[in-house]
């Protein structure tokens, strides 16, 4: 299962239909939560999402919008007698703070702090590039490994079946017969999590190849002198952002409360995307992460992916 359950879609000040913003990725067997701003723990009632199914928490910055809701998902797992250990990512900058809502959360889950400084890996597959907004703040990506994909016709005219097909993966190699014989390459899938933000490389890189990518879409297009003030994207600059990075589909959050109908932003954000599927989030909405696109030899996509298969 890989889907993104949208807990909230406001930025700064939320709405009588947008909560405050969080994000939970289910990734197979992990479940991230991304920025959990206030109201959090009952938009999950809402959306029918267990505290069980919370493995990591990852923070962009430190924005009440961003965290605030953290004390209040941390008391709801300790009361759910949440057992396995759970990861907090989150900028260094914002230590003190952090410190500070975990200390007033519900003692009892094992809660593991990791600050970072830098653009790097944070975990196994979770990496994290610097943006550029008003504090210091990361954007996070999810990359599945390289694989391969069999063929089931090749394996059967080399008689390689049963037993045999898991041996050939694991080796390599069986009875003079390949792995690379039988497959064609499956470059893994990514996710990406660009919130508060002016354009920078940093974003761009985190978009490169997303298979989805959740980008924050504060203003519309005729509100860029705000977005340049305030360091957020505008619609057309997340539509380009996902172009850039030959995206597949692209999901746009973190509305100004200024906007009612956010049905334009969407068309100003797919207009510049490049023909990537354009999602105007809603509040406790799911989407699936796409399915693996069908992958061609020799050819690569805007954000120097393979195409997946």
């Amino acid at each position: 299962m890989r889907e993104l359950i949208i807990l909230g879609t406001a930025s700064q000040v939320p709405t009588r239909t947008r909560n405050h913003n969080g994000y939970l990725l289910r990734w197979d067997g992990q479940g991230l939560l991304f920025d959990p701003g206030e109201g959090t723990q009952r938009q999950m009632i809402h959306a029918g999402v267990s505290a069980t199914q919370i493995t990591s928490i990852c923070l962009t910055h430190v924005h009440g919008d961003h965290c605030f809701g953290l004390p209040g998902v941390l008391s709801r797992m300790a009361l759910d007698g949440v057992a396995h250990t759970v990861h907090l990512h989150y900028p260094a900058a914002g230590e003190d703070v952090v410190r500070a809502l975990v200390s007033i959360s519900s003692p009892g889950v094992d809660l593991r702090l990791h600050p970072h400084g830098g653009g790097g890996a944070v975990a196994e597959g979770l990496e994290v590039r610097p943006l550029r907004h008003r504090i210091e703040t990361y954007g996070y990506r999810l990359v599945e490994p390289d694989g391969r994909r069999l063929l089931p016709d090749r394996l059967a005219a080399a008689g390689i079946k049963g037993a045999d097909v898991g041996r050939l993966q694991r080796e390599g190699s069986l009875a003079g017969v390949h792995l690379q014989d039988v497959s064609v390459p499956r470059p893994g899938q990514r996710f990406a999590f660009v919130m508060d933000t002016a354009p920078c490389p940093g974003a761009d890189d985190l978009a490169d190849g997303a298979d989805l990518l959740v980008a924050e879409s504060t203003f519309r297009d005729d509100d860029a002198g705000l977005a340049r003030q305030y360091r957020h994207l505008t619609a057309g600059q997340a539509g380009e952002l996902a172009a850039n990075g030959g995206v597949n589909t692209l999901v746009l959050t973190h509305f100004s409360a200024r906007y009612d109908d956010v049905s334009g932003l969407a068309a100003q954000a797919g207009a510049r995307a490049a023909g990537a599927t354009v999602v105007a989030a809603q509040d406790l909405e799911r989407v699936a992460v796409p399915k693996r696109r069908p992958w061609h030899p020799n050819t690569v996509p805007a954000g120097g992916a393979g195409l997946r298969d």
